[in-house]
């Protein structure tokens, strides 16, 4: 039976930095035609040095995942060379760190855009493609913030989320037709979203704010979790390429050992005491409180 056109072809998002970047390489590295995106490819430098360093051969492209004409030009100019798409990685995305309250309305929408219309805008551009050739997996990089919501976090955890909702949803529509969804979901990994990606709200280091003290303790504890953290960009980009080759991939891949073990825990202990525990032992932390204050 001949294979689709294309099947080891890979288009990837946000591939200029962090996990895109690295996943690209790894992907590359070994073998496939890998189609690494972004915004501003002059902005790929990096990438390029990389891929050059690593004896790793990709094609950059051009990609604005808020545009969807951008999107339909990167598709048309990778189905014209390759054939077709055999995977899509949703890597791109942004952060939003700050108390809800602390939050515009204009960051909230942007942060959904980013990470979640952007993330429908490339489906809706690789599906038809994929439908025809009877094959494809659609990958989207989640969040253990798309599991479990934290403190400081709350519009980005809320994107995170949405994407678990659509990429369930979309599964049970797609798989009669032979594709494949699958969720990445790495814990706490050491990249550029720490830092100069870190992707602070405008009100969140305001002074006045009654969140700014939680906040900026919360941004502490979360410092503290980067720099304890083993996990790396390369576990996530070889959890990506198992999901890849395996031949029927799970809907769900966790990344990072901490990570699992939260999920574990919520899975395993009751609604009531898994959230007195776990978000008891991070308010505490932050605000010195573990429940409501009474008054």
């Amino acid at each position: 039976m001949r294979e689709p056109a294309g099947k080891s072809t890979i288009l990837i998002t946000g591939a200029a930095t962090g996990l895109g970047k690295e996943t690209a390489l790894y992907l590359a590295e070994r073998g496939y035609h890998v189609y690494a995106t972004m915004r501003d490819v002059k902005h790929s430098d990096s990438l390029a040095t990389a891929a050059l360093d690593r004896k790793a051969q990709l094609r950059i492209l051009p990609l604005d995942v808020m545009d969807a004409d951008s999107i339909q030009q990167a598709v048309r100019t990778i189905v014209a060379e390759s054939g077709g798409i055999g995977v899509v990685i949703n890597n791109a995305g942004i952060g939003l760190r700050g108390y809800f309250e602390d939050l515009e309305e204009e960051e909230i929408r942007q942060v959904f855009d980013a990470n979640v219309l952007s993330v429908m805008r490339v489906t809706r551009a690789v599906l038809p493609h994929m439908r025809q050739a009877g094959a494809g997996r659609i990958l989207f990089i989640s969040s253990i913030g798309g599991r479990i919501g934290s403190l400081g976090v709350s519009a980005y955890c809320a994107t995170k989320f949405a994407v678990e909702g659509f990429a369930e949803s979309l599964m049970q529509e797609v798989a009669p037709l032979g594709l494949h969804v699958v969720l990445i979901e790495p814990g706490i990994i050491k990249t550029e979203r720490w830092s100069v990606n870190r992707g602070l709200a405008k009100g969140a280091n305001n002074p006045n704010s009654p969140y700014y003290a939680w906040f900026r303790q919360a941004e502490k504890e979360s410092d503290q979790l980067v720099r304890a953290s083993s996990a790396t960009p390369a576990d996530v980009a070889e959890v990506i390429h198992e999901a890849v080759t395996v031949k029927r991939p799970k809907l769900r891949y966790m990344v990072g050992r901490k990570a699992k073990l939260a999920v574990a825990l919520r899975r395993w202990l009751p609604g009531e005491t898994f959230e007195r525990i776990y978000f008891g032992i991070v308010m505490r932390r932050v605000a010195g409180v573990s429940r409501p204050a009474t008054r």
